[in-house]
């Protein structure tokens, strides 16, 4: 039974590290916070009329082109995000009062599924990823690259790349 300890004991040490860095369960308790300045933003559509804004009503301010509130998925995440216009042309995503939680490997991705109830479907047509997720709490800015054509995408969501899950979704509109 004794020269069953050791050899026991290795792979016990061995499944706790992997379990560890796989699950990163450390990231329940630990938060980021990002303040990042956000380009002043005119309303895309004056209230009255519903006719879009333009250019020269715009100015030097970015033009507000779609946003939604946040719905929790697998973790509870709250916040606003608003895909902008700048005066440029190019485009950038928002996510304002962002509150979820931290977890292994999370990325912003724009795409064309709707939100919904299913945390799992947000991979399963068109999407692009904007990057890693700089924080869970706060505001932050997300350059769009040029070469995306944004039509037909249609939400964003905070994905779990390594579970292949949701944490939280906004609907563009």
């Amino acid at each position: 039974m004794r020269r069953w300890l050791l050899p026991i004991g290795i792979l016990t040490a061995v499944l706790v590290v992997a379990g560890a860095y796989w699950f990163q369960p450390w990231k329940l308790f630990t938060n980021t916070t990002v303040r990042e300045s956000v380009p002043e933003i005119v309303s895309a559509a004056p209230p009255s009329t519903g006719a879009p804004a333009s250019p020269t009503t715009a100015g030097a301010a970015a033009v507000l082109v779609a946003e939604g509130t946040f719905v929790t998925h697998e973790h509870t995440t709250t916040g606003k995000a608003q895909l902008i216009r700048l005066p440029a042309g190019t485009y950038q995503l928002v996510l304002r009062d962002l509150a979820t939680s931290d977890g292994p490997d999370l990325r912003v991705w724009l795409t064309d599924q709707p939100v919904g109830d299913d945390w799992f479907t947000f991979d399963d047509g068109r999407y692009v990823e904007l990057g890693r997720l700089k924080g869970n709490r706060g505001t932050q800015v997300y350059a769009v690259p040029s070469s995306v054509d944004i039509a037909g995408l249609r939400s964003v969501t905070v994905w779990c790349k390594r579970f292949s899950v949701s944490f939280g979704a906004a609907p563009l509109s």
